[in-house]
């Protein structure tokens, strides 16, 4: 389980198809510092498993599934990539509960300046599927990071950020119409689970008295 809050920003250094699939090379000396072999790794808000670790560098290999269905699509040599290391038992718990796994992915329409701000609108275009898990104020985690909704015009979400995220994270490094990885509130999706689960036993009970003559 991760938490939205980005520890380090990683580079790829090289990506190798192997039949399909891709192992990516990732230079992060503080992640590298950390990490065993065979541990859980958090790249561009994907749950990864770290391989041939070395002083300065980590490598993970991504299915065809992963590297078609999240932002590693646009993936290449340079790229800059956020890292977190799973959350430990005796941590603070910031940001919000992220499992790294990926509903989708948006595509980024560009970071506007706030009039008479400091800060800036982060503007991403959502898949239509996703909609219905966003909701004002709620958590969401964009390429790994926890944020808070501020608002969704029609499929365009729109989300508040501070400097310090740019800076801190890989924000800074993408261009209008890069696919960034989504990860909606995982609050979410088990209310909707528990109301359709809800709204069966409803339609059941309905079915049955109607076919005793009721």
């Amino acid at each position: 389980m991760f938490t939205g809050l980005v520890e380090e920003v990683g580079t790829v250094v090289s990506i190798v198809e192997q039949g399909g699939n891709h192992r990516i090379t990732i230079k992060a000396p503080g992640a590298a510092k950390e990490l065993r072999e065979g541990n859980s790794i958090a790249v561009g808000g994907v749950c990864l498993t770290a391989l041939d670790i070395k002083a300065d560098s980590f490598c993970a290999d991504l299915a065809r599934e992963t590297w078609t269905r999240t932002s590693f699509s646009r993936m290449t040599e340079g790229a800059e990539v956020n890292l977190e290391l799973p959350l430990r038992v005796d941590a603070r718990m910031g940001g919000h509960i992220v499992q790294g796994h990926v509903d989708g992915t948006g595509r980024l329409v560009g970071l506007e300046p706030i009039a008479n701000a400091d800060d800036f609108w982060l503007l991403i275009d959502i898949p239509e599927e996703l909609k219905k898990y966003i909701v004002f104020k709620g958590s969401i985690a964009i390429e790994g990071i926890s944020l808070t909704v501020a608002k969704l015009d029609g499929l365009r979400l729109i989300i508040a950020i501070i400097p310090h995220t740019i800076k801190m994270t890989n924000l800074k490094s993408l261009r209008p119409g890069d696919p960034v990885n989504i990860e909606t509130d995982i609050v979410a999706k088990y209310l909707e689970k528990w109301t359709q689960r809800d709204e069966q036993g409803a339609a059941l009970t309905a079915e049955r008295l109607v076919a005793q003559g009721f």
